[in-house]
């Protein structure tokens, strides 16, 4: 952070990078903190009866005003700074209701995601006793998923809450499920071919319920035999949905070789490109992603961002190319759950991307004068910001970390961005 002085408003000048010491409400600028662009911003601080505000010093272009080099500079008209104002006000308000539109659309994305958690859980729970209980479920919450994405247009990837701290297999299955679906959606995938690689991806990581706990949570790592046995997991799952019988063939391929990778060198069985289906190949992408963003061991969790540079580093000769960049692109450069710091100097966590304009996303931006639950969720596009660069969530000061709450578990579930 930079150096901070408390300076007569007196002292202002453009390019000063201040801090109002009042509450969000009094005041009609969108955020507490920002640089000074114009000399009728001046005029209005000066409106607001204050005697002084914080200027960061680091982050101005130029040094406040010197008391000897006070001079008379040319008020604005009460007229114009009146119509200033007002226009401000209207802005503030229009970004508020706007704001306020874009958490309902989140609560209801929220919902939407739970539900279908909710639904995970269950057939789940139901697989080895009713196997074809649990499959025809699967199916209906595949089949409905489908429906909403097909539905959906203008879609918006959000990031979910990780209040709920139960197993991550459902977080991660589903996780990989909904991603896979949305990147077959964008790839042009008919609507059979979607829920092919949408009921595999769910299943995926079943067959990890048929080994020992403490080869899944294990942190350091697994010893030659354990890996051996860990490596069997595709095959136990694929062994699991037999008992199903009508499970289509296509989706268990899915299960059988999401870790298999184009050059043979995956397991179980080292199978290379030819004998890897195109669902194969797009779930294996998407559960590599999800994998580096969450580990056996938290301690090497990769951040949203790095995951997706270590995927594109790696994935050379391993991962079809072509879903790579699919993911990629479709994640944005700076994909939901990454913490960013912005041009304006601020931080921020990023919540949501629409795929239509992914360098563009709605960010959670951290302003100490305004309330957590209030805190403004801003569409850089609007507000002529950039991101300047990705920070791990440890870089953060406490204070920053709490207000943001960088999600420990990043999942993802699409909406469809409300205009009205």
């Amino acid at each position: 952070m930079g150096k901070s002085r408390f300076v007569s408003v007196q002292q202002l000048q453009v390019g000063n990078y201040v801090r109002l010491p009042v509450s969000w409400k009094d005041h009609p600028f969108l955020f507490s903190s920002f640089k000074l662009k114009q000399q009728a911003q001046i005029e209005l601080i000066k409106k607001l009866g204050i005697d002084a505000v914080y200027v960061d010093l680091g982050r101005s272009d130029t040094e406040p005003l010197a008391a000897e080099q006070l001079k008379e500079t040319p008020e604005q008209s009460a007229e114009e700074l009146e119509k200033l104002q007002g226009q401000m006000e209207q802005y503030k308000k229009e970004r508020i209701e706007i704001l306020q539109r874009m958490r309902r659309d989140l609560q209801k994305t929220e919902e939407h995601f739970s539900r279908s958690l909710a639904r995970m859980r269950n057939l789940i729970g139901k697989l080895r006793n009713r196997p074809l209980n649990a499959v025809n479920e699967a199916k209906e919450l595949i089949t409905d998923i489908t429906e909403e994405l097909l539905a959906s247009d203008n879609l918006v990837l959000h990031l979910m809450s990780d209040d709920d701290k139960s197993d991550g297999i459902y977080f991660h299955s589903l996780n990989v499920a909904v991603l896979s679906m949305l990147m077959a959606k964008e790839l042009g995938w008919a609507r059979a071919d979607i829920e092919t690689v949408g009921l595999g991806a769910l299943f995926h990581d079943i067959g990890k319920l048929k080994l020992p706990s403490q080869i899944i949570r294990k942190k350091e790592p697994l010893t030659t035999p354990e890996q051996n046995l860990y490596n069997q997991h595709p095959i136990l799952g694929t062994d699991l949905l037999k008992l199903a019988q009508d499970f289509p063939q296509a989706s268990a391929a899915v299960v059988t070789n999401h870790h298999e990778l184009l050059d043979g060198s995956g397991f179980p069985r080292g199978l290379k490109a030819d004998a890897l289906s195109e669902p194969v190949q797009l779930a294996a992408v998407v559960n590599f992603y999800d994998s580096l963003c969450h580990p056996s061991n938290p301690q090497q969790a990769r951040t949203p961002y790095a995951a997706l540079g270590y995927l594109y580093k790696y994935s050379k000769g391993k991962f079809n190319q072509e879903y790579v960049g699919k993911i990629i692109k479709m994640l944005g450069i700076y994909p939901p759950g990454s913490v960013v710091e912005l041009s304006s100097g601020q931080f921020g966590l990023v919540m949501s991307v629409n795929l239509d304009k992914i360098l563009l996303p709605r960010i959670l931006v951290y302003d100490p004068m305004v309330p957590k639950d209030q805190a403004p969720i801003v569409d850089l596009e609007a507000e002529g910001l950039s991101i300047v660069r990705c920070l791990s969530p440890a870089a953060l000061a406490e204070n920053i970390y709490k207000y943001l709450n960088p999600r420990e578990r990043i999942t993802y579930y699409f909406g469809s961005e409300n205009k009205s």
